[in-house]
């Protein structure tokens, strides 16, 4: 049951990461446009 479990949130983590690694380019973008 823990494998099973463990399975299932490593998918929402990875979810999660590529949400976070997407946010944090659209930041970098709109400073970078910000100070242009």
């Amino acid at each position: 049951g823990r494998c099973r479990r463990l399975a299932k949130d490593w998918e929402k983590s990875i979810a999660s990461a590529e949400a976070w690694v997407f946010i944090a380019h659209i930041r970098l973008l709109t400073r970078r446009l910000a100070r242009a």
